[in-house]
């Protein structure tokens, strides 16, 4: 008799612990799956293209630039965004690939086009004003609706980085004589 209620209490409990156990499957499959939201997924697109794009802008910099300030402001972006680039990684779930030397071609192309002042307007207006004008929104829309803890904490952490940024190629320009537009 007394196995009898041993097994029974087995079968009461299999039905109650077994939906617990299917959800938890279920979800991990989900996110295995699918491991980011689609904040978390264009957060990570726009972070490393930004610095991706900044670096290989700064590298153009040293090269085509002939005005000291701009080459520090660029030496200081390809430090800053390669370091931003490690914390973006390091904060990306497992298995989710951060591209790298995803640049924006368009900004790059024109560049590649222009030396002297006519580079350093250039870059001063796309990379340095506008690149971080839509970098900090990017960051701002993450800290604001990302769903990945790390991810949102890495752009936490990483914004003071961008801000600072802008406000140097704001400082840059009204130096140069680049407008906002």
């Amino acid at each position: 008799m007394k196995h009898l209620f041993v097994l029974a209490g087995m079968l009461f409990t299999g039905p109650i612990l077994c939906p617990a156990v299917l959800a938890q499957t279920q979800a991990a499959s989900t996110t295995a799956a699918n491991p980011l939201s689609q904040v978390d997924k264009d957060f990570v697109q726009a972070a490393s293209m930004s610095s991706s794009t900044e670096i290989d802008s700064a590298k153009l910099a040293q090269k085509d630039s002939e005005d000291k300030d701009v080459k520090s402001f660029a030496h200081h972006m390809m430090l800053d965004h390669t370091k931003l680039t490690v914390q973006l990684k390091m904060a990306a779930p497992k298995g989710v690939t951060v591209p790298k030397d995803n640049s924006d071609t368009s900004i790059l192309d024109t560049l590649k086009a222009l030396k002297g002042k006519e580079f350093d307007q250039a870059y001063i207006q796309k990379v340095g004003l506008e690149g971080h004008k839509q970098a900090i929104a990017a960051f701002q829309k993450e800290i604001a609706e990302g769903q990945d803890a790390k991810l949102k904490k890495a752009a936490q952490d990483a914004m003071p980085t961008i801000q600072e940024h802008y406000k140097r190629a704001q400082e840059l320009a009204t130096r140069k004589g680049v407008s906002a537009q």
